[in-house]
């Protein structure tokens, strides 16, 4: 008999699982198990096979568990993909809804950490392309703010183990505000994905690295396909440029595997972030969202102190912090605010800051030698861009923390489940 609070974690040792349910509680033995509900009742929960296997569950040729999993990346993102989107029409299809797509008017992005950072993007999709007010909070403060939901708007729950103890309990709030409830989730036999009315998988595979990176990526492209099908739906687009964007979405995995090949580049560059105490990422639209995550991986591998900031939110304070010995990174994809991006690198780098910029390579040409240094990622879309410019930061990160000699896998005072408020 094992005991875990994730199914991931049982994978390796047996794959018969019971699920408690709120408020059960269990005497195990070596021989059996018996489960009193939360009136102390005797019950009996169903034994459920579960899809995950620990045969999946290793490190290959790599030296660490996140190594493996950013270099995954491009598979898994395809395999996603492909989960939505029918190439040869070049539409997306999901799931059976017990709602209608085109009535929703309002929706509601709740998560943690990262899957947060991915919430983040999506609400710049959903208002850009889908045409649709959509909010987001961090589910410890949602589930506290107790705001005023209008009945029938949709609530989209995000977490990779879908274990979360806030996020699950903000579901259960937004359930009884009325709310149509999906989750984004990489265990489909889960807590959230359990009680969500429908669940929208991320095909990542297993992810034992505790900082998140497949998780993360295909939490993207999940979010991405639900923005153009709510976009149709609503008639905020054409079905010419609904195959346009899924044409962009079929194309990032060969662009992802393209970015890998600055491996070296970024193993290079992560020596001089691993003797900052002090690092800033900027980032303006999508990438200010990645931005955030940047810095979230580099604090969580590296234990390097690291603030990720809105490009323009630079001159309201953190330019004080700027000289010589506070590395910039800047996240830059050459759309219509690559102008103003390349402001706020003028200005960092007028007062000495190291600039590290990633941008496509007419992006780093037009700053030159005057970078410390030029990451170059394939020409993509804009809408896109989010998939592919956050492989970089997570390279980043983790040769960073690598030089540092820091647990990379098992970073210190961190679970890869969060399961307790």
């Amino acid at each position: 008999m094992f005991l875990g609070s994730d199914a991931l974690a049982l994978a390796p040792l047996t794959r018969r699982i019971t699920y408690l349910d709120e408020g059960d509680w269990a005497v195990v033995t070596s021989a059996k198990v018996t489960i009193f509900n939360a009136a102390g009742e005797e019950v009996v929960r169903p034994i459920r096979e579960s899809a995950l296997s620990g045969a999946l569950i290793g490190k290959g040729n790599y030296r660490h568990f996140m190594l493996k999993e950013i270099y995954e990346q491009p598979a898994v993102i395809g395999d996603t993909v492909n989960a939505f989107v029918n190439p040869a029409t070049r539409t997306v299809h999901l799931p059976e809804l017990p709602f209608a797509l085109a009535e929703i008017e309002r929706v509601s992005l709740i998560a943690c950490g990262t899957a947060y950072h991915a919430c983040m993007v999506a609400k710049y999709w959903l208002e850009r392309i889908a045409r649709i007010s959509a909010e987001i909070d961090i589910a410890s403060e949602f589930r506290y703010r107790a705001p005023a939901m209008p009945s029938g708007g949709a609530a989209i729950f995000v977490s990779q183990s879908g274990e979360t103890a806030d996020t699950l309990a903000a579901l259960r709030y937004a359930r009884a505000q009325g709310q149509h409830i999906l989750a984004v989730v990489n265990q489909p036999e889960s807590s959230i994905a359990r009680e969500a009315d429908v669940i929208l998988p991320t095909l990542a595979g297993p992810e034992i690295g505790v900082a998140s990176t497949k998780a993360f990526t295909t939490q993207l492209a999940v979010l991405a396909a639900l923005t153009v099908a709510l976009a149709r739906a609503r008639g905020a687009i054409s079905h010419e440029r609904e195959a346009e964007l899924v044409g962009h979405l079929t194309e990032i995995p060969s662009r992802a595997a393209e970015v890998l090949n600055h491996d070296e580049r970024l193993r290079a560059i992560a020596a001089t972030i691993a003797e900052a105490r002090d690092v800033l990422y900027l980032g303006r639209g999508t990438a200010f969202p990645l931005a955030l995550e940047g810095a979230l991986k580099l604090k969580e591998i590296s234990y390097i102190h690291a603030e990720g900031y809105a490009a323009g939110e630079m001159k309201h304070g953190p330019i004080a912090l700027i000289d010589e010995n506070v590395p910039v990174i800047v996240l830059a994809p050459n759309d219509d605010l690559f102008e103003k991006t390349r402001g706020n690198v003028e200005e960092v780098m007028a007062r000495g800051g190291p600039v590290v910029m990633i941008s496509d390579r007419a992006g780093v040409a037009r700053l030159g030698e005057r970078l410390a240094y030029g990451v170059a990622v394939p020409d993509c879309d804009p809408f896109v861009a989010p998939l592919l410019y956050a492989i970089p930061i997570q390279l980043l990160a983790y040769h960073t923390a690598v030089i540092k000699g820091t647990d990379v896998d098992q970073p210190r005072n961190l679970a890869k489940s969060v399961t307790v408020e």
